[in-house]
């Protein structure tokens, strides 16, 4: 029973399961909608996703689910086992291993922009900045609702986490905006200069 509450065991969408359950969001698909709302930004999960996993994690003894019907409509309602708990909190409090993982089209195609001519990649820029502002318009709406708590009103740190994102995305906007001025000045790529200038000297600090 050890080995089923090793967290390096669970896939990433067990981990944000345990975490929902835990904050008292209890069906797949309440879980679903929360995500959809909150860490959908920064760790995603889809029907497809949940459901089996929910399974998995009732077989593994680390959740269990009751039956609680809603009219005509089959309805399971979960919980976290003392397994599920102990194996949420290693994970919580995992000062070692982590995971960043970012996706990004814009900057996937701006990777790619020696493929288009300077125009193209102006245009990118400055598409991928109406882009961010209508997340960051999002982001603003949900801050609404985040500032009286998730599941419950004690729980204001996924606010916290919120206005990491908002953060993010002014920075990234702006930095996409910075960028498409400097090419659309016809500025070389190598004269970026953005806050944190770039080079071997300056990643590795002075050499002897």
């Amino acid at each position: 029973m050890t080995a089923l509450v090793d967290m390096s065991n669970l896939t990433p969408t067990a981990r944000v399961i345990l975490g929902m359950l835990k904050l008292g969001v209890l069906t797949g698909y309440d879980i679903k909608k929360a995500i959809d709302t909150s860490t959908r930004f920064f760790w995603g999960a889809s029907f497809g996703q949940i459901y089996p996993e929910l399974r998995r994690l009732r077989d593994a003894g680390l959740i269990e689910g009751r039956d609680v019907p809603r009219g005509q409509v089959k309805r399971t309602v979960y919980s976290l086992t003392p397994a599920g708990e102990q194996a949420l909190h290693e994970w919580l409090t995992d000062t070692e291993s982590f995971t960043l993982e970012m996706r990004d089209e814009g900057l996937l195609r701006l990777f790619f922009g020696d493929a288009l001519t300077g125009e193209e990649v102006v245009a990118n820029l400055r598409a991928q900045q109406g882009f961010l502002e209508l997340v960051l318009d999002h982001l603003r709406e949900i801050e609404v609702e985040a500032r009286t708590g998730f599941a419950s009103e004690d729980q204001l740190h996924p606010y916290v986490a919120l206005q990491y994102g908002i953060g993010l995305i002014t920075w990234m906007r702006d930095w996409y905006a910075k960028t498409e001025q400097h090419l659309a000045s016809g500025k070389t790529l190598l004269e970026l200069d953005h806050d944190e200038p770039a080079g071997r000297e300056r990643r590795l600090g002075p050499t002897g």
